[in-house]
């Protein structure tokens, strides 16, 4: 089959997790004692237990998620809105509650005032009510925050967190655990204070604070994908004298042609960023005596160069989370492999978002597609599956978009074949 691609640039389970589904929801007594309320600045507020008195509790679901981000919240909401009396927990790690991830490289970093929770929880940027502590106490969905899982039984669809909890679920176990950035941990240099990812809220806040203070000094952004460039105009935007090191020949290579990026790093480069590229690799992270970064080592055909930074941003792409399934489901393309209704080789569990390799409709191959959007598909289409409300195998046009300075595109398909630039 054909594969199509469109590029606009814009002026600015079935079987057994079919059954039982609306039964009546778990008792108070048997929920968790992280239910959703109070919190306070996106903090959960919950007591400690007291040290003398550990209790490991089991908590029952009909539907669980593993992972807290983007699609997790968009499973809450298509699954309050398709079948309310359906008991529903999600396990997530952060500190805070699903939220719209984009926001992170964009208004978040640059913005006056900046863009902060719980202005950007799910579901706002797909068009539905912000679902923040409020939301989800009154829809009777569970949310353990910072909770970490160590472990995953797939047969019994059972999570063991590192409190050595376990949280059950009865017909359905969703895994949206996201993916990870890559740190470039085999770079001298990696962990010094002063070098930067951004896949989280937290880290996001690490960052606004570091970019605030090299207003007018040199920032480093090792990259030229998504990350990099948002990164890069967000930094620029900012005040800071922005340098972007990446190997490429040019800018976001997945995507975009050498004549749309072209049109790019002129913007670019008149925003006052220069572009280091073309072969060009940071090879090693400088940092001063007091364990600051003052640059980097940038090699290219052998000759090296020191380039100054009183903040590094590596921006190299990212992994998925799988390495709690690993062994216990089928894996494809560094992901969960999944079928049409997004079920994996293990009965009643789900992959969606970033963890999950799917067959795409549009050529047939086993696609594992980090956006947004794929989250908030795969989302309701596991939903529907585990209703068996589903009208066919999930359908996906993959979908990408970027706003960085004044500028935004948007790509449909796949990049394959030839281009034509109009």
């Amino acid at each position: 089959m054909a594969t199509t691609a469109a590029f606009l640039l814009p002026a600015g389970g079935l079987g057994a997790a079919t059954r039982g589904l609306r039964g009546v929801r778990a008792p108070p007594a048997v929920r968790s004692s992280f239910t959703p309320a109070p919190w306070t600045a996106g903090r959960s507020t919950r007591a400690a237990r007291p040290a003398a008195a550990v209790v490991m509790a089991t908590s029952t679901y009909k539907v669980v998620v593993l992972g807290g981000g983007n699609a997790a919240g968009y499973v809450a909401k298509s699954l309050v809105e398709a079948s309310p009396d359906t008991s529903l927990c999600i396990v997530g790690r952060e500190e805070v509650l699903p939220y719209e991830r984009p926001a992170l490289s964009k208004a978040f970093l640059f913005a006056e005032p900046p863009a902060r929770l719980p202005g950007f929880h799910t579901s706002v940027g797909g068009g539905g009510a912000r679902q923040d502590a409020a939301w989800y106490a009154d829809k009777g969905v569970d949310v353990k925050l910072s909770t970490e899982v160590t472990g995953v039984d797939v047969a019994s669809k059972t999570l063991t967190t590192a409190s050595g909890d376990t949280v059950v679920a009865e017909e359905a176990l969703i895994i949206a655990t996201g993916a990870a950035p890559i740190a470039l941990t085999k770079t001298p240099g990696w962990d010094l204070d002063g070098v930067y990812t951004l896949r989280e809220n937290a880290e996001g806040l690490r960052l606004y604070d570091a970019l605030q203070a090299a207003k007018g000094e040199p920032v480093v952004v090792v990259g030229g994908g998504y990350i990099g460039m948002e990164v890069a105009a967000a930094a620029a935007t900012v005040g800071c004298k922005v340098k972007m090191v990446y190997p490429d020949k040019h800018m976001m290579p997945r995507l975009f042609t050498p004549d749309i990026a072209a049109h790019y790093e002129r913007y670019y480069t008149d925003k006052g960023v220069e572009l280091l590229s073309d072969g060009r690799l940071c090879e090693e992270i400088l940092g001063d005596d007091d364990g600051k970064v003052r640059g980097i080592i940038m090699c290219k055909d052998g000759e090296k160069t020191e380039v100054a930074a009183k903040v590094v941003v590596v921006g190299v792409g990212a992994k998925a989370n799988v390495q709690l399934l690993d062994g216990a489901v089928a894996m494809e393309a560094g992901g969960i492999k999944v079928n049409g209704s997004l079920e994996s080789s293990a009965p009643g569990v789900y992959a969606i978002g970033d963890v999950a390799t799917f067959p795409l409709a549009l050529d047939g191959s086993m696609t594992r597609m980090e956006h947004v959007q794929n989250a908030r598909e795969t989302a309701a289409h596991a939903v529907a599956s585990i209703l068996g409300t589903a009208a066919g195998d999930y359908d996906y046009t993959p979908y990408f978009y970027s706003r960085v300075f004044g500028l935004g595109w948007k790509f449909y398909g796949r990049n394959a074949g030839a281009n034509v630039t109009v």
